[in-house]
């Protein structure tokens, strides 16, 4: 990690019977986002009124500090250069995760469903949105894997026309590494520009950038309010925050290994929340002995004692973790009772670091507790449901049920319109 960061001080809670106040004390540990609501909106207008020009305005200042930015558009024979220089074990690495994030997307798509009653039908019909972005974040390093994430699972959803987007660095280009994995991944184009400027490119359009239906991927703090400010405008995936780790650990879980873990999630940077749970004292003990004495990272780490594995769920379901890995026989036991987590890992050889990268499953989930309610991004981001109703001979009985409560609703024309398809009225 970059120098000038703090060590890792891992201290211990103690669960005293509210678990939920145990997560809220967690949580509060990571400080809250700054506002950068009127930043992010004067870009916004920014760019819907200068297109491309504004978008450029935006990496010269933030992204190539001064220097001239290269073209919005990578052309093509760039990313099959890219392809060409990348390292052989690279390559096979992220072939293999393409591999395997395919057949895990395949998986998980939807079945079109009808459901018939007596006299009429209603169709489920699922179907991909045209376009989708994926937004891959830059800065301290480059993440081919968050391009696999989203282009293979837009790819899998259907969509025809899937971009990428990332911030150039200082020289005005797009790491090479990006490059290869946009080409290997299916990427029908690659945009050099981040920030709130891309997703207001990306929402609105301009003389470069055609707009798109779905915006997904990480992003810092000024992306996520960007995706905030468009989503009346764009579909989005979520609001992505730190990162976050708890490892539920039980006897037969290894200190050095789950502190290894928590130490890799603790890469991702400033903010990031690694937590380790156990009813094993001793356990904890070693964990946090592995901690402090680790390499300088700015992540944010604690220890909680709980009195059993039962009281270990509680903590679990009121914190909602991004990653939640469940370690040791009677930690294991408690995965199929999990229902608020991003991502579930389970056993001592399911380290979190294979779900980042080559297990199949996607990377990008919920933060910040949002698995309450939020899920990791899947085929469903990229796809939409409609119904289709069909109406024959039940007309007449569903507008004698219906329309009473249409009038109880103060909309006539609605029961007259029903009621129109009964025989005796009018027509079918």
């Amino acid at each position: 990690m970059g120098g000038g960061c703090a060590r890792v001080r891992c201290e211990r809670l103690t669960v005293s019977g509210d678990p939920q106040g145990t997560a809220r004390e967690l949580r509060a540990l990571v400080p809250a986002g700054e506002s950068v609501a009127e930043q992010v909106a004067e870009i916004i207008a920014r760019v819907r009124a200068g297109g491309d020009d504004a978008v450029r305005f935006y990496t010269r200042a933030f992204d190539t500090h001064g220097g001239a930015p290269a073209a919005l558009r990578v052309p093509d024979a760039e990313l099959e250069t890219a392809l060409e220089r990348l390292s052989e074990p690279v390559r096979a690495g992220l072939a293999a995760a393409i591999a395997n994030l395919r057949l895990v997307a395949e998986a998980s798509l939807g079945d079109e469903r009808t459901v018939s009653f007596d006299g009429h039908e209603v169709a489920l019909r699922e179907t991909p949105v045209s376009s989708a972005a994926i937004y891959v974040p830059g800065g301290r390093a480059p993440y081919p894997s968050t391009v696999l994430m989203g282009v293979v699972c837009a790819r899998v959803a259907g969509v025809r026309r899937v971009v990428v987007c990332s911030p150039p660095g200082a020289a005005g280009e797009l790491d090479e590494t990006i490059l290869a994995a946009c080409r290997l991944a299916g990427a029908s184009t690659v945009y050099r520009m981040g920030g709130a400027q891309a997703v207001a490119a990306l929402a609105y359009g301009t003389e470069t950038v055609a707009p798109v239906d779905v915006i997904a991927g990480p992003g810092n703090l000024y992306v996520q309010e960007a995706k905030r400010q468009v989503c009346a405008q764009v579909g989005i995936d979520g609001f992505a925050g730190p990162s976050d780790l708890m490892a539920v650990a039980s006897d037969g879980a290894h200190a050095e290994l789950l502190a290894l873990d928590l130490l890799a999630q603790a890469e991702h940077g400033e903010g990031s929340l690694v937590v380790a749970v156990s009813d094993r004292p001793a356990l904890l003990d070693a964990v946090e002995q592995r901690l402090d004495a680790a390499i300088e990272t700015r992540a944010l780490a604690r220890t909680v004692a709980v009195a059993d594995m039962e009281q270990a769920l509680a903590v679990c379901e009121a914190f909602a973790p991004e990653h939640l890995q469940l370690v040791g026989e009677r930690a294991e036991a408690l995965a199929a009772r999990v229902t608020r987590a991003g991502c579930v890992f389970v056993g001592a050889a399911s380290g979190t670091a294979f779900g980042d990268y080559i297990a199949g499953s996607n990377h990008v989930l919920p933060t910040n507790g949002a698995a309450r309610f939020a899920s990791s991004l899947s085929v469903s981001h990229f796809r939409r449901r409609f119904y289709e109703v069909r109406i024959g001979t039940g007309a007449a009985e569903l507008a004698r049920a219906a329309a009473p409560v249409a009038r109880a609703e103060g909309f006539e024309l609605h029961a007259a319109s029903m009621e129109a398809r009964i025989d005796d009225n009018g027509p079918r």
